[in-house]
């Protein structure tokens, strides 16, 4: 039986950030660099918590640009594990549309009864999950791997990946 990877998909395979930069930058004229938001996410500096709204735009989640490498490390695995991708959908209810779509474009060779959209992530069993929340490891049972983002550096309870580089070397030494 093959072993099992949930994956995260904002911030894991989906990089939201350009378009909190973007939203950012509409709002105050300004381009954030990374030094003004590292730490915590767009949306936590002071006066930008409204930023956050754009997350219930319909479109929002459509667009969103793919990670470095991980279509490919992503199809690799998929070789010799059951890959899901587990996103939380239900708070912003467009984003199901949205996330379905975009995951049908970048992933197509994961089929769409591998797609897990969920509110609350603890119903989750699989051998490993990659994420970007470690409020989402925290009650996970098999290996957590926390996906690096500017809102988890200061997170040191899990196994840390930077990029799908390192995913890659990561499930290469797990299989050796």
């Amino acid at each position: 039986m093959r072993k099992k990877i949930a994956l995260d998909m904002d911030e894991v395979v989906a990089n939201v950030m350009p378009k909190f930069l973007d939203a950012y930058e509409a709002e105050f004229g300004k381009r954030l660099q990374r030094e003004d938001y590292w730490g915590k996410k767009v949306y936590d500096i002071p006066g930008a918590d409204h930023i956050r709204n754009v997350l219930y735009q319909k479109g929002f989640f459509r667009d969103l640009p793919v990670m470095e490498n991980s279509q490919e490390v992503v199809g690799e695995l998929n070789e010799q594990y059951d890959i899901f991708f587990t996103t939380s959908a239900m708070e912003f209810r467009n984003s199901l549309e949205d996330k379905y779509d975009w995951l049908l474009d970048h992933f197509p060779f994961i089929s769409w009864k591998k797609f897990v959209f969920c509110g609350d992530k603890s119903i989750l069993r699989a051998d490993y999950m990659i994420d970007d929340h470690p409020r989402n490891l925290k009650k996970f049972i098999g290996k957590g791997l926390l996906y690096t983002a500017s809102h988890n550096i200061d997170e040191m309870a899990y196994t840390r990946v930077n990029n799908w580089l390192e995913i890659r070397d990561f499930f290469a030494k797990e299989t050796a």
